[in-house]
C-alpha cells in the first residue's frame, strides 16, 4: 500500500470513526454528557437519549452504537462524485451529480435503520442543496447565499484535501468552489480551511504544526481569528479533559450559537466577517492538544459535546491523514464498520486513485503552461539576423 493510500484511508476512516463516536453526545453540554455516562465517554457507546425514537419526532435517529450521521453520508456522496468525474470538481458538479446522489442513491442510513436516500436524513442546511439547486435551479456558484450559516459545508469537505493532497491553497480553492452551492460567509470558508488543513496532513511531511501553520495562513476572517485564538489557547500535551473548557472559552467570542446549542441565539448563523463556525477551530485545538493523535482528538470532541460528531469528524480526519489507518483504533473501526454497514478503507482507496489521477492531469496542464510561457518570455529572434 503507498503512503499516499494509506493517508487517504486514515482520513476517511478517522472522519467516519469520529462522527461515529461523537454522534453520540451531539447537542449536549460536557456536564450533561458526565451526568449522562457517569464518566467521559471513552469509545463506541449508546445514544444519550434512551428514547430516541419518541423523543424528538422530527428527527428520529438512532445515534451511538457506531452509528454515523449525516456527516459521514455527504463525505461518501462526495466521494462518488470524486470516483465518476476522476477530476477537480466545481460548484456545477454539486447540481450536476452531487444532488442528484442525495435524491435518488438508496443507501443504508444507520440512524434510520433502513436503506432509503440520504435527503431523508440531512439537516436543513444539506436539504438546501437540493431545494435551490434542483427545484430554484439557481447558479450553483451562488446558491448558498441565504442557508443558514453552519458546518454543513465543512463537515464533508475532507475528500477535498485528499484530491489536492499536499497543496492545501489548491484544496481551499478547490472547496470555496464547491461550498459557494451550500454555504456563504463563514460556514464557506470553514469548510475551505478544512480541506486545506487536510491536505497538508496528507504531506509526507506534514507535522500538527504544519496543518495548524496552513490553516492560519489560508483562513479569512473570523475564522482566522478564532483559529488563531484557540489554538493560542491549547496546550500541547496538555490532557484533552483538562482542555475542554480552554477551547471553549477561546472559541466563545466568535461563536454565534450561543452556550445552549440546542436553543440558538436570535442573531445565530448569520453571516458575518467576524464570526466563525465552533467546528473547526475547537478540532485543531484538540489536534494541538493532543499532537495529532487519532483517539484523544475524537475523544476531546465527544467530550465537548454541542455539535461534538462534526468536531470529531475532522479533527479525526485531519489526525488520521497525519498517522495512516494504523492510527485508528482497530477496535473502533470494527464497531463502525459492523454497526454502520460500511467498508471504511473502501473511501480512501477511491480518492487515493482519482488524487493521482488528478495529480497527473495537473502535472500535464502546468507542463504545457510552462512551453507556452516560455514561448511568450523568449525574445525573437530579429528579422536582420535570421
Amino acid at each position: 500500500m503507498t503512503s499516499l493510500q494509506d493517508k487517504a484511508i486514515g482520513a476517511l476512516m478517522a472522519a467516519a470513526v469520529g462522527d461515529a463516536i461523537g454522534g453520540a453526545t451531539e447537542g449536549r453540554s460536557t456536564e450533561e454528557i458526565l451526568e449522562r455516562y457517569d464518566g467521559y465517554v471513552e469509545g463506541i457507546t449508546d445514544y444519550f437519549m434512551k428514547d430516541w425514537r419518541t423523543a424528538k419526532p422530527s428527527s428520529p435517529y438512532f445515534k451511538g452504537d457506531g452509528h454515523v450521521t449525516d456527516d459521514t453520508l455527504m463525505t461518501n456522496l462526495l466521494v462518488r462524485v470524486y470516483a465518476d468525474q476522476r477530476r477537480h470538481l466545481t460548484a456545477f458538479d454539486m447540481a450536476d451529480h452531487l444532488v442528484p446522489l442525495m435524491m435518488d442513491h438508496k443507501t443504508w442510513i444507520p440512524e434510520l435503520e433502513k436503506e432509503t436516500v440520504p435527503l431523508l436524513r440531512v439537516f436543513l442546511a444539506e436539504k438546501w442543496l437540493v431545494t435551490r439547486l434542483y427545484y430554484g435551479h439557481v447558479d450553483p456558484r451562488e446558491a448558498g447565499v441565504g442557508n443558514i450559516v453552519n458546518c454543513g459545508a465543512a463537515m464533508y469537505m475532507a475528500p477535498v484535501g485528499i484530491a489536492n493532497a499536499g497543496d492545501p491553497a489548491g484544496a481551499y480553492a478547490e472547496a470555496i468552489e464547491l461550498g459557494g452551492a451550500h454555504q456563504s460567509s463563514y460556514g464557506r470558508e470553514a469548510g475551505a480551511v478544512f480541506a486545506a488543513a487536510v491536505a497538508e496532513a496528507m504531506a509526507p511531511d506534514a507535522t500538527v504544526d504544519s496543518v495548524l501553520g496552513a490553516a492560519v495562513d489560508l483562513a479569512n476572517d473570523g475564522t482566522k481569528s478564532a483559529i488563531e485564538a484557540v489554538v493560542e489557547a491549547a496546550v500541547a500535551g496538555q490532557d484533552w479533559r483538562e482542555s475542554i473548557p480552554l477551547l471553549r472559552d477561546a472559541v466563545r467570542p466568535f461563536d454565534s450559537v450561543g452556550e445552549t446549542y440546542r436553543q440558538p441565539a436570535q442573531d445565530s448563523r448569520r453571516p458575518s466577517r467576524l464570526r466563525s463556525i465552533e467546528e473547526l477551530p475547537v478540532a485543531l485545538g484538540f489536534l494541538k492538544v493532543t499532537g495529532g493523535d487519532v483517539r484523544g482528538a475524537i475523544l476531546g470532541a465527544t467530550n465537548y459535546g454541542r455539535d461534538s460528531d462534526s468536531i470529531a469528524t475532522m479533527g479525526g480526519a485531519i489526525a488520521g491523514a497525519l498517522g495512516g489507518e494504523a492510527a485508528v483504533p482497530a477496535e473502533w473501526v470494527e464497531a463502525v464498520s459492523t454497526g454502520s454497514r460500511l467498508d471504511l478503507r473502501a473511501g480512501g482507496l477511491a480518492m487515493a486513485a482519482v488524487a493521482e489521477e488528478i495529480f497527473a492531469a495537473d502535472d500535464k496542464a502546468f507542463q504545457a503552461r510552462v512551453g507556452r510561457m516560455g514561448s511568450l518570455t523568449t525574445e525573437p529572434t530579429p528579422a536582420a539576423a535570421r
